[in-house]
């Protein structure tokens, strides 16, 4: 997650950004985002969860929850985001909710804003969740469209509102694709008229019902266009003393390209964004950024779920996720990643890590492989009489043979 926000202010005011901690070497844990429930109302086009208004078998029971809870926290996890499917589908979901709160996380509730309604916004109230984040794809007719419900739009909106006037911090989390991009700037117009905390802008991944629609990815014009758009709209709430967030997802690329659009637009910060970024450091996916899902296995984050690396009853979260026997959470835990083609020579690699290992992944097989969805030109990146690309042994495929032997 790169936080534009985050940096703009810091630039405007003279401060330094902190480092995010390092888990587990100083006592933090990972953020963990958690499907508790598969099941949704709606069926998104670019759904990553793949879910479906049906009940999934084998999802944790509440009892199960609260142990995963006790654990989380002992291993010094301080943030959770509840999430799907759709997790006001869950019965117990307020149940688990009061009890991560009184334990002291921060609690995030991820949800499409479709159920957020007057017989349930007095319960998320007394929550008292520390932000509620919800999807919407563009206005009315391309939202409805992408989630595949006349009328999805104006249930979110209303949604958004009751959570508004309640006094909960409220977000809007928009997934970019070639379909919606050019409702951007309605969005962000839609952001100012309802006074929305928070903006989250996610690229694409391909992981899920996404990775069925890669065509529909955004062209990297199209995707430099929208974070244009972005920095210049976060910018200008900086100035005016605006107090709103503006995060993007998925594209570690975006960190590089925030000091490519600061060089050109307040070239006197360029220096000091530079030390934030590299202190930043980009991709923490395995590292800073953890996910269970519905079923209780873990995945090196929310686009992984295609990949394995335990399930929690087997063993205990703290220990799976410290366990770099899998190659991997070896690969993305170490120092220097493995990395291959455009990324391994980039010059910008020690700002954006990497980027996206889901995409590679999925296209190649390889998770190493340069990421596919890097929208940086190879002459912005430092690249030079790069070579043909290679075709390289599927990972995918030793991975595999791999589970079978450990099992």
């Amino acid at each position: 997650m790169f936080r534009i926000s985050r940096y703009l202010n810091a630039l405007q005011a003279g401060q330094s950004v902190a480092p995010s901690p390092k888990p587990v070497t100083m006592g933090s844990g990972p953020v963990v985002i958690w499907n508790l429930i598969r099941r949704c109302n709606l069926a998104c086009k670019h759904c990553y969860a793949t879910s479906a208004d049906i009940d999934f078998d084998g999802e944790l029971s509440t009892a199960e929850v609260f142990a995963v809870m006790d654990d989380l926290r002992a291993f010094g996890v301080s943030v959770l985001i509840l999430s799907g499917g759709e997790p006001l589908l869950r019965p117990d979901i307020f149940e688990i909710s009061q009890r991560a709160k009184e334990m002291g996380f921060y609690v995030g509730l991820s949800s499409n804003g479709t159920l957020i309604n007057n017989t349930n916004i007095d319960d998320i109230k007394r929550i008292g969740y520390d932000y509620v984040g919800v999807s919407l794809d563009g206005m009315r007719d391309t939202h409805d469209r992408f989630r595949r419900k006349q009328g999805a739009f104006d249930e979110s909106i209303h949604g958004i509102r009751l959570c508004h006037e309640a006094g909960i911090k409220i977000g809007l989390r928009f997934t970019l694709t070639q379909d919606n991009a050019v409702e951007l700037p309605d969005l962000l117009q839609l952001m100012r008229d309802e006074d929305i905390d928070k903006f989250y802008l996610s690229h694409l991944n391909y992981a899920g019902r996404g990775n069925r629609n890669r065509a529909s990815d955004l062209h990297h014009k199209m995707t430099r266009e929208a974070m244009d758009l972005m920095f210049a709209t976060c910018w200008q709430d900086v100035q005016e003393g605006i107090k709103r967030e503006f995060v993007t997802g998925n594209n570690d690329a975006d960190g590089v390209y925030l000091l490519q659009w600061a060089a050109q637009h307040i070239p006197e910060h360029v220096p000091a964004l530079r030390k934030q970024l590299l202190r930043w450091g980009g991709n923490s996916s395995g590292v800073n950024i953890a996910n269970i899902d519905n079923l209780g296995i873990v995945h090196p984050d929310t686009m992984w779920w295609d990949y394995s690396i335990g399930n929690i009853r087997e063993r205990p979260f703290s220990k799976i996720w410290q366990d770099t026997s899998d190659p991997l959470m070896a690969g993305l835990k170490a120092k220097s990643r493995p990395l291959e083609g455009r990324c391994a020579i980039c010059k910008h690699l020690a700002i954006c890590g990497g980027n996206s290992r889901t995409r590679a992944w999925q296209l190649t097989g390889n998770p190493w492989a340069e990421d596919p969805g890097c929208y940086l030109s190879d002459k912005e990146i430092g690249v030079v009489d790069m070579p043909d690309r290679i075709e390289l042994t599927p990972y995918r495929k030793q991975h595999e043979a791999d589970k079978v032997v450990r099992s």
